[in-house]
């Protein structure tokens, strides 16, 4: 059975049409559920991210475009507007793309760890709505189990690549044993609740946000527990701070020299980790003197990231390979599903076969006719019936001179060209 991908993503669509032709969680089940009905549909997955829109699918067809039409109809799009952002795979291919999506190979941002858990939420919406079966659920759990080898046999994933999560990195070098600090987060931009989010996941004791507005900062702290406060709070609190991350869009500096060192006072020059992911700068530079006080700057975590970013494109070389032992691994195990399928169904047909003829005898002897009439009868209908149609398939195949078949079949039979 066919297997394929198709879909489009960031390298492809802008993100325009990408918000325009993503799933929305409420219509991912009702988008499954039309999709069944397109000819020749057997299972199917709807992968629908901010970055990408995808659909894995098993069917009976040899094309892809069937499912094409269904997805330009189902977002009331034409066809030749669209083709030239879409792409589709089949068999082996498609499931090398699965890998390396689900690998972070295919990211914005090579390795990132998010896509893989997202595989796995549309993976198990399809499954429990009874849109996929047992092939695809074959195919996606070879992929997670892959993506698993390739964190642990690369380090695609061990570097961190954004200023959020290299500032989170290097906050956790310095205090190993995160449930027992507290981190002030200044800002309420995209990279401080990306920060937020990795503390968070770090495990992190205690978050403070501080913000211009007091509601901002609340939204932000809302997921983590968090305490927000505005920024003028902050020097009531700094002392409480092990960590501070500030990226706040003000001209001037939010955290002056002198109000670090009362809070270092306060803490009794207990050690601060601070990263100033701002520019202009939130912390003032001369801050980065006082004993006690790691500072870190947005060119600091720069020069970082492009060191990781280099050894992420390094483990991507080999992670590239594992892609393609796993997509070897799978395609091999698909043909010989494919034989074991066959092989069941000519032992069916020769079990009813056996059973018709059975039958039939039965009913003669019942009769009362001669046993030994009656076994010439069974083994010559038992003959006729499992060779009668491929002698007849053999003798078309010979009328028009395809010697492929011919060949096949002495070799199928174990007969040799002599005899």
């Amino acid at each position: 059975m066919p297997l394929f991908s198709a879909g489009l993503n960031h390298t492809t669509a802008p993100i325009e049409t990408r918000e325009r032709l993503a799933f929305p969680v409420g219509q991912v089940l009702p988008a499954l559920a039309s999709l069944g009905e397109v000819e020749g549909m057997r299972e199917r997955v709807i992968v629908s991210t901010c970055n990408r829109t995808e659909i894995y699918w098993a069917s009976d067809t040899e094309t892809a475009e069937p499912v094409i039409q269904w997805f330009c109809d189902w977002h009331r799009q034409s066809p030749e507007a669209l083709r030239p952002m879409l792409y589709a795979y089949q068999d082996a291919r498609a499931v090398q793309h699965l890998l390396r999506v689900a690998a972070g190979l295919d990211s914005m941002v090579v390795g990132e760890p998010q896509i893989l858990g997202q595989i796995k939420d549309a993976y198990r919406e399809a499954v429990d709505s009874g849109h996929a079966g047992g092939l695809l659920s074959r195919l996606f759990q070879r992929v997670f189990a892959a993506a698993k080898r390739i964190r642990t046999e690369t380090r695609i994933g061990a570097n961190p690549v954004s200023v959020a999560y290299a500032s989170v990195s290097l906050a956790h070098q310095i205090f190993a044993d995160f449930p027992e600090h507290t981190a002030l987060l200044i800002g309420a931009g995209q990279t401080v609740e990306l920060a937020a989010r990795h503390l968070h996941e770090h495990g992190l004791g205690r978050m403070i946000i501080a913000n211009r507005t007091l509601e901002r900062a609340r939204e932000i702290a809302r997921p983590f527990s968090a305490y927000a406060i505005t920024l003028e709070e902050i020097p009531a609190h700094l002392a409480e701070a092990d960590i501070v991350i500030s990226s706040t869009a003000s001209n001037t500096p939010v955290l002056l020299c002198e109000t670090v060192a009362a809070a270092l006072h306060k803490r009794r020059h207990r050690p601060m980790f601070m990263v100033d992911i701002a520019v202009p700068r939130d912390i003032e530079a001369s801050t980065g003197e006082l004993e006690d006080v790691y500072l870190y700057s947005i060119d600091d975590l720069q020069g970082i990231i492009q060191d990781n970013m280099q050894a992420r494109r390094e483990a991507a070389t080999q992670a590239e390979a594992i892609v393609d032992e796993e997509a070897s691994r799978f395609m091999d195990w698909l043909d010989a599903a494919d034989a074991i399928h066959t092989i069941r169904r000519l032992r069916g047909q020769g079990e009813q076969s056996r059973r018709q003829v059975m039958e039939r005898a039965r009913r003669r002897l019942a009769r009362g006719e001669d046993p030994e009439q009656v076994l010439e009868y069974v083994t010559w209908s038992l003959t006729n019936k499992l060779l009668h149609r491929p002698s007849r398939r053999l003798r078309d195949a010979g009328l028009k001179r395809d010697d492929h078949i011919v060949e096949m079949a002495r070799w199928l039979y174990g007969m040799d060209d002599d005899d």
